[in-house]
């Protein structure tokens, strides 16, 4: 199987470099350059009308969006690596849910918090009753998984996998835009080994 991910260092691609060292797959990556607006060249454009990355081209056939290209890559090459549950397994529902929970919930009052009070928003569109209410909402959040984690190590239980990748991806990058997980220790300590990992200090080299 051919695979050509298209990426760019410090965006919502890096969850997907960062699976893709997990599995251990064979792959072509092809490095964009945002600023030049590389993403949105004619070519790019015909395997991404969207403009943004990441892009997955799997044998010649693109797919987008970060969470759709990592549930791929855990049900086409997960399974026989261990890194997510079979097709027929109960934890396979359990990684779908938290996965789809991490990028729909959890990263999308993210994006509204961001609305409502980062810099790179003009100040004009701020609101800080509804920040302030989003951030709430995101501590409702973390302490879901908070609870989740309090007897396991991690997203499925004490062995790491793709939801963990996924979930904790998002979680850090929350971190980044000051939304802290310091109050919830299991949260805490698991988003603390998630970033010891090789292929997490390899694909996120660039914040440094």
């Amino acid at each position: 199987m051919s695979l050509t991910l298209y990426a760019a260092p410090m965006s919502s691609a890096t969850p997907v470099v960062h699976a893709l060292l997990e599995l251990d797959i064979p792959h072509e990556l092809v490095t964009l350059t945002l600023d030049k607006k590389e993403q949105r060249k004619p070519e790019f454009l015909k395997l991404n009308p969207n403009g943004k990355v990441p892009t997955l081209v799997v044998d010649g056939t693109a797919m987008f969006e970060a969470l759709a290209i990592m549930q791929f890559l855990g049900e086409r090459f997960g399974v026989e690596r261990g890194l997510w549950p079979a097709a027929n397994s109960p934890d396979r529902l359990v990684a779908m849910s938290w996965s789809t929970w991490a990028y729909v919930t959890y990263g999308a009052a993210i994006g509204r918090l961001l609305q409502a009070e980062s810099d790179r928003v003009p100040k004009e569109l701020h609101n800080a009753a509804q920040a302030t209410q989003i951030r709430a909402q995101l501590g409702e959040l973390l302490g879901v998984l908070n609870e989740r984690l309090a007897n396991r190590k991690n997203i499925l239980g004490d062995d790491f996998s793709l939801a963990d990748v996924i979930v904790a991806s998002v979680v850090v990058w929350g971190t980044y835009c000051d939304i802290s997980v310091s109050d919830y220790p299991n949260v805490a300590n698991w988003t603390g080994r998630f970033q010891e990992r090789p292929a997490f200090k390899k694909s996120w080299a660039p914040s440094a």
